[in-house]
């Protein structure tokens, strides 16, 4: 059970609503996938103008969770005034905080996440923030109040996987609130490594969006989320430079 503030979700995967070829192939991916909660840039929808198609307008709203992120922000007022504009709606509690500090890499900016977050949580927003793999800033966060940490994996999009698995082990080992791996992951088996790791979520839209079979894949990183969540649980063998016998010495009659 993934609980984040007072929301519980039997699915692990967060799934993005960008970067698909067509509203059908998005629909048939999102019920793929079986998520429970849909991330959405506010200032790529217009949730208020009803003349305009939208995937809003095709789902059964009763069905997910949907969180709002605050991408193209520069600054922690711009990422306010988008929150404010997404609760506005009645749409959702929930913001995911997205500061973009750097547009090549599209990396976060540590200290305008710090600040609209906080700012968010004085307003009472669910407050789930994109950040780096930063260590120090992820318990930052935390000390502010934060609802859930969401790491990047590798920068947004590129499909590189987990690049800096110690620091991402680190900020899961110091979590105190759920940890949702966001950006970068490009396979199932990133998908699984980052459940197996002790993440609990992970975020996708570009390696399902942009696959050959975006409903094959999203049904595939279902799996890989709740393979990895389960390997995770049941606690995954240390590796050892040398073999180990199956089957055990003691008992065995020796034959001359």
């Amino acid at each position: 059970m993934l609980k984040i503030g007072p929301y519980s979700f039997q699915s692990r995967l967060l799934l993005g609503t960008g970067k698909y070829s067509d509203f059908d192939t998005q629909k048939k991916a999102i019920d793929a996938s079986e998520t429970e909660i849909l991330t959405f840039a506010v200032r790529r929808m217009d949730i208020f103008d009803q003349s305009q198609p939208n995937l809003l307008e095709k789902l059964d709203l009763s069905r997910y969770s949907l969180l709002p992120n605050t991408a193209g922000a520069k600054n922690a007022e711009e990422a306010v005034r988008i929150a404010r504009l997404a609760k506005a709606s009645g749409l959702c509690t929930m913001i995911k905080v997205e500061v973009i500090g750097d547009n090549q890499t599209l990396l976060p900016d540590p200290v305008e996440t710090l600040k609209a977050s906080e700012r968010l949580l004085e307003e009472g927003f669910i407050v789930l923030p994109y950040t780096s793999d930063d260590v120090v800033l992820a318990k930052r966060l935390q000390e502010l109040g934060v609802h859930a940490i969401m790491p990047g994996a590798s920068p947004i999009g590129s499909g590189m996987g987990i690049i800096n698995p110690l620091n991402l082990s680190f900020i899961i080992e110091q979590a105190k609130v759920p940890v949702i791996v966001d950006a970068g992951i490009g396979s199932p088996s990133d998908a699984a490594l980052a459940m197996q790791m002790g993440a609990d979520g992970v975020l996708l839209n570009t390696a399902v969006s942009s696959a050959e079979d975006p409903v094959k894949m999203a049904e595939a990183m279902k799996l890989a989320i709740e393979a990895g969540r389960l390997g995770y649980e049941a606690g995954i063998i240390q590796r050892k430079r040398y073999a180990s016998a199956s089957s055990p010495k003691e008992g065995m009659s020796v034959v001359d």
